[in-house]
């Protein structure tokens, strides 16, 4: 049994507003996060993962697959990790920078299904649609980051990130992130798609026109490709947005700190993977969390408890000194 006594000089915020918690609440969050790496450990399903995490100090028992991380490598990674961000574009007419309070736009996916523009039915999403959706975000002032949108459900299973890939990346100008990175050789072949336009790895590292967004699987768990996806991008100084998908109720507990743990857990130990494998490695503090709709057994991303859980992780990152992507509609 741990036994946890009253604190003193405790600062508490009363009701709701968009800044979430106080410095004291936040600072609560954090230490009960550390305490969860520490104690329980996240599953890490990569052995080159686990070797990282366990060169850099964590304890890791390979049977497992469990990774316990010490606090001292949260801190030292969250301090590593830097607080501005540049998502390039490939005209160097719509660069990006993430930072601090700045509030930008993305598209958001990655959707199966698309409302068919001339018959009106609804039909499962093409390559061709996600050609028109990136001309589209291309054209809209409001969007600075194109998010992939749709999927492309007509392409063949074994390649498909990669014409989706190919569909946005020959669609916009602006920055690019790709949602759905399916395995470590297609990794490889993204990365040097966007060293082929920049003209070499080297100018990507310089000018990052492409980076790519990865799910921790909820509850603690890192499963293969997101570790590759954080790991090889990282190695070359490409973003990555290490982005939660938590349910409050289902895989977290159902109150909003409870969930925001869970949720930080989670992100932190991508975090700590990425300054393991590269020190100073771009990371965006993600989030697609939300509540479980126990009726209707659906995660609902439109939520009033969504919205604020976004706030709630925007005041983390913003804690950490890091930038931010929070999905929503």
């Amino acid at each position: 049994m741990v036994v946890r006594n009253q604190r003193s000089s405790y600062l508490r915020k009363e009701g709701f507003s968009l800044n979430m918690y106080t410095d004291d609440e936040l600072q609560q969050i954090h230490l009960a996060t550390l305490e969860v790496l520490w104690q329980e450990g996240v599953h890490v399903n990569s052995k080159q993962a686990r070797d990282i995490y366990k060169n850099g100090g964590a304890i890791v028992d390979h049977s497992t697959a469990k990774v316990k991380i010490h606090p001292y490598m949260v801190e030292e990674a969250i301090k590593s990790a830097p607080s501005t961000v540049t998502m390039a574009s490939r005209d160097g007419k719509h660069d990006y920078v993430m930072d601090g309070s700045r509030v930008g736009f993305t598209t958001f996916g990655a959707g199966i299904t698309m409302i068919d523009p001339d018959t009106g039915e609804v039909r499962g999403s093409t390559k061709k649609d996600l050609e028109l959706t990136a001309l589209f975000g291309d054209y809209l002032d409001t969007v600075d980051i194109y998010s992939h949108a749709v999927t492309a459900k007509d392409a063949p299973a074994c390649s498909v990130d990669l014409h989706e890939a190919e569909a946005f990346l020959n669609n916009t100008s602006k920055h690019c992130m790709h949602i759905d990175l399916a395995n470590s050789e297609n990794i490889k072949r993204y990365i040097d798609m966007g060293a082929a336009i920049v003209g070499g790895v080297d100018k990507l590292y310089e000018r990052p026109i492409i980076s790519a967004l990865t799910c921790p699987q909820s509850p603690l768990q890192l499963h293969q490709e997101s570790c590759d996806i954080i790991i090889q991008l990282g190695e070359v100084g490409l973003p990555v947005n290490v982005l939660s998908m938590a349910m409050s109720g289902a895989t977290t507990p159902i109150t909003l700190a409870g969930t925001l743990v869970v949720h930080n857990a989670e992100v932190l130990a991508g975090l700590v993977l990425s300054q393991l494998a590269n020190k100073g490695a771009p990371i965006i503090y993600g989030s697609s969390t939300t509540s479980f709709d126990m009726q209707q057994a659906s995660a609902p991303v439109g939520s009033p408890e969504m919205g604020m859980l976004n706030a709630g992780v925007v005041c983390l990152a913003q804690y950490y000194n890091l930038p931010s992507y929070v999905g929503g509609t």
